[in-house]
């Protein structure tokens, strides 16, 4: 059996990623083990901070970001003109978005903002695998899109 090698092509979602409108980029709100303390404290009423290991709690992030932001797939739903910034220079309006506008008349599969592509190390002879997160009737879901090759 051959042996498979495994290719993650998705980028990391983190603060003031420079990949999208200033309204969209994404926001990445630590919370470290010593604020996780203080949030366990009012979670369970009573309990002391040198009760918690080493006086720390739990670490979490909060994010606010759009289905849109990362590696993500574009839904049917989503394909519809906005102006962009080419379109502002010439006028045509045929550069708005050409590769959405393929999925208004047939469906297609869109995935955006990929990384890593020329790991994969051949145009042909591998498997993508991608799996959006389910957000009932959103344009987008994010995915982890990775290639999966066959070593000879």
């Amino acid at each position: 059996m051959a042996r498979k090698r495994f290719v993650d092509l998705s980028i990391s979602i983190e603060p003031e990623l420079p990949s999208d409108p200033p309204m969209m980029i994404p926001k990445v709100d630590y919370i470290n083990h010593e604020m996780g303390a203080e949030q366990m404290k009012e979670f369970y009423p009573g309990v002391r901070k040198e009760q918690l290991p080493g006086g720390l709690g739990w670490a979490l992030e909060f994010l606010t970001l759009t289905t849109h932001s990362g590696t993500h797939l574009d839904a049917p739903y989503h394909y519809h003109p906005t102006m962009a910034k080419e379109f502002k220079e010439n006028g045509d309006p045929k550069v708005i978005w050409e590769a959405h506008f393929a999925g208004i008349d047939i469906g297609y599969c869109h995935m955006e903002k990929m990384a890593n592509l020329a790991a994969i190390g051949r145009p042909y002879g591998f498997t993508i695998c991608c799996f959006p997160v389910k957000i009932k009737g959103a344009s987008a879901g994010w995915t982890r899109p990775v290639a999966i090759i066959d070593e000879d």
